[in-house]
């Protein structure tokens, strides 16, 4: 199934949609961009909480969107890459999903994949590895959910004008939705920011000057330290044409998209196919990163570690729901 195809079905939403969406955050960020056809209302990121957590959302009803992206890892999994529900092997290693809602790119490589409703449909349906395996399935969706009366309930408050349907359209609008929630502002890099001159650690400023001498703000650049630009790291080779699988051009085989560094201390291990098992081994894959002394890599880590962001990691509104409908799960 195209990803414009579900986009352009989401449209279906955008009536007479519940009242907006009040967003909570620091002062200085601006809410992030909404699709106008899927706007934001706490009916459906409930739902999106939800359907997050649920693995009847792939083929066999063993893989949940959280089996793949756990909170206390910042939303990634641990994993170089991660199995399909047919044991088919991952490509690429799980990126975190803090703070996701700004990121003009959300994949590794598919610059077709511009919004977290089309990114959606790429563990659910995609193929390129089969992941949830719901390709060909897409009507049992509704017949899975539909069994159960709270998602009816749910689906009818989340999208009043579908009458209670239930398909993969609104699934991935949901998704959407509660991803969009996943913000994290309260690291201590952000305290600092703030103008807390005491959030960071001593070594943590040291290695925040190290960061800024070596360049890597060149890339991690930014309030959430990536410049969603494509690059290519010669020190990392492999078989996998990066981006070069959807624009054909050489110029291109090996370029990724620059990862986000929140919480980039626990999202190990790093780089496009996990191939890192540490993350000193990562930042020395980087031209200058290859010279850094021992305590300068050091101070950077230290640095690196302040990106995290603790309470992101526990925040219980992003956690598996223990209730649906006023009922215990």
């Amino acid at each position: 199934m195209k990803v414009f195809l579900a986009a352009a079905a989401l449209s279906l939403f955008a009536a007479a949609a519940p009242p907006p969406w009040q967003w909570s955050l620091p002062r200085g960020i601006a809410p992030p961009p909404v699709p106008p056809e899927n706007p934001m209302s706490q009916a459906r990121v409930e739902l999106g909480r939800l359907l997050f957590y649920d693995a009847d959302l792939s083929a066999d009803g063993t893989l949940a969107c959280a089996g793949c992206h756990e909170q206390k890892r910042g939303f990634a999994d641990g994993n170089a890459t991660h199995l399909g529900v047919h044991g088919d092997p991952g490509r690429r290693n799980v990126p975190g999903l803090a703070n996701v809602a700004w990121l003009p790119r959300l994949t590794y490589a598919d610059p077709s994949a511009t919004t977290l409703e089309m990114q959606a449909l790429i563990p659910l349906v995609g193929e390129r590895p089969v992941e949830m395996g719901m390709k060909g399935l897409e009507a049992q969706i509704g017949r899975r959910l539909g069994a159960n009366p709270c998602y009816r309930r749910m689906f009818r408050r989340a999208f009043p004008q579908g009458r209670g349907r239930i398909d993969l359209a609104g699934v991935a609008a949901a998704l959407a939705a509660f991803q969009r929630t996943m913000v994290a502002f309260d690291s201590p890099n952000d305290r600092f920011m703030a103008g807390d001159e005491t959030a960071l650690s001593a070594d943590a400023l040291r290695g925040k000057a190290v960061f800024d001498r070596v360049g890597c703000a060149v890339c991690h650049g930014g309030r959430d330290f990536t410049d969603a630009a494509y690059h290519r790291v010669e020190a990392v080779g492999g078989r996998d044409p990066g981006l070069a699988e959807h624009t054909g051009q050489q110029v291109d085989i090996g370029r990724f998209r620059t990862p986000s560094l929140r919480n980039v201390s626990i999202t190990g291990p790093w780089w496009h196919d996990g191939s890192a098992s540490r993350l000193e081994l990562a930042v020395r894959r980087h031209g200058k990163g290859a010279g850094l002394s021992a305590r300068d890599m050091g101070l950077l880590l230290a640095f690196l570690d302040d990106l995290t962001d603790r309470t992101f990691l526990a925040d219980p509104q992003f956690s598996r729901p223990d209730r649906a409908c006023g009922k215990p799960l």
